[in-house]
C-alpha cells in the first residue's frame, strides 16, 4: 500500500516525532503519500492528563511547510483526528466544515466523561458492559455528527479494557456493530483499518477481521488504512498483514482522501 493515512507527530499530545521525520520514514518505505492526522479532542481537558487539543493555526502552518519541504518527493496530505463527543457538536460541526485539510478521522477516545485508557473507566461495570457502552456511544456519535470522513479504530477500547481482547469476541456485539456499519454506509463515511492492534500485541487490526468482513458483506466500500504511528519506526507498520486480511475479506481497493474526496487505490 502506497499511503499511510493515520500518523501522529509532535503536535499530538502523545507523540514527540517531528513531522519531517514521519514523512521521511514513509519516503524511505517507498510510499507515495502520507497523511498527518494529529489529535484534536475539544472538551477533553478535564478527562485526561494529556493535552489532546491542537494549536490549530500553528499546526496548519507546519503542515503547509512540510508539504512544501517534500514537494516532488512524496505527497504530504493534511489531516486531523477529531475526537467525537456529542457535547462538542457545535465546535466539531464548525471544524468539519471549515478546516482546510484533505482528510478527517473521527474517533471515540472518551466514554461517559472518562478516558478509556484509564482503568477507572471500567470500575463498577463488567468488561462486556463497558465494551457495549463504547459501541453504543460510538453509534450515537456517528448518527449525529457529520464532521469526519472515516471512523477511526472502531474497537479501540479493547486496547485498554481489563482483559484487552482476551475475552473479546466481536460476534457478541455484532447487532450494535451492524448498526454502526450500516450508519457509516448510509452516510457515505469510510471505515478505517487501523494496524496498531498488532503494535499493541492484540494480534488483529482495529477493527478485527470479523467486523471488516461484515462491513464488506453489507456493501461497505470506503475503507481507509492507517498505522496510527507515533514514531518514525511505526509508519506503515503491519501493512503487508493488513493487505492480506483485507483481500481475504473481499476488498480490492482502499481509500485515500484528497481535499475531502475519496480516491481509490488497489490493494
Amino acid at each position: 500500500m502506497i499511503s499511510d493515512c493515520h500518523v501522529h507527530t509532535e503536535f499530538s499530545g502523545d507523540s514527540k516525532a517531528p513531522q519531517n521525520a514521519q514523512v521521511q520514514a514513509a519516503l524511505e518505505l517507498g510510499m507515495k503519500e502520507i497523511c498527518i492526522t494529529d489529535h484534536h479532542d475539544p472538551g477533553s481537558s478535564q478527562m485526561t492528563h494529556i493535552d489532546f487539543t491542537l494549536d490549530l493555526p500553528a499546526y496548519l502552518r507546519a503542515l503547509e511547510d512540510t508539504v512544501q519541504a517534500f514537494e516532488g518527493k512524496i505527497r504530504v496530505l493534511k489531516g486531523i483526528e477529531l475526537g467525537l463527543m456529542l457535547r462538542e457538536k457545535d465546535i466539531l460541526t464548525r471544524l468539519g466544515a471549515e478546516l482546510p485539510v484533505d482528510y478527517i478521522i473521527g474517533s471515540s477516545h472518551f466514554l461517559d466523561g472518562l478516558d478509556v485508557y484509564d482503568p477507572v473507566c471500567y470500575q463498577g461495570r463488567s468488561e462486556y458492559a463497558s465494551y457495549f457502552r463504547y459501541f453504543e456511544s460510538t453509534l450515537a456519535r456517528i448518527r449525529t455528527l457529520d464532521c469526519f470522513d472515516s471512523l477511526g479504530h472502531l474497537d479501540y477500547i479493547v486496547r485498554y479494557g481489563p482483559g484487552r481482547n482476551e475475552n473479546y469476541d466481536p460476534m457478541d456485539y455484532m447487532d450494535i456493530i451492524d448498526e454502526i456499519l450500516k450508519t457509516l454506509i448510509h452516510r457515505g463515511k469510510a471505515l478505517e483499518c487501523n494496524t496498531a492492534g498488532f503494535k499493541y500485541g492484540l494480534g488483529h487490526p482495529h477493527p478485527q477481521e470479523e467486523i471488516l468482513l461484515r462491513y464488506r458483506e453489507l456493501g461497505g466500500e470506503l475503507l481507509t488504512v492507517g498505522s496510527d504511528a507515533h514514531t518514525p519506526g511505526q509508519v506503515g507498520g503491519f501493512f503487508p498483514q493488513a493487505a492480506e486480511i483485507l483481500k481475504s475479506c473481499g476488498f480490492r481497493y482502499y481509500t485515500v482522501y484528497h481535499q475531502r474526496k475519496p480516491v481509490f487505490y488497489p490493494l
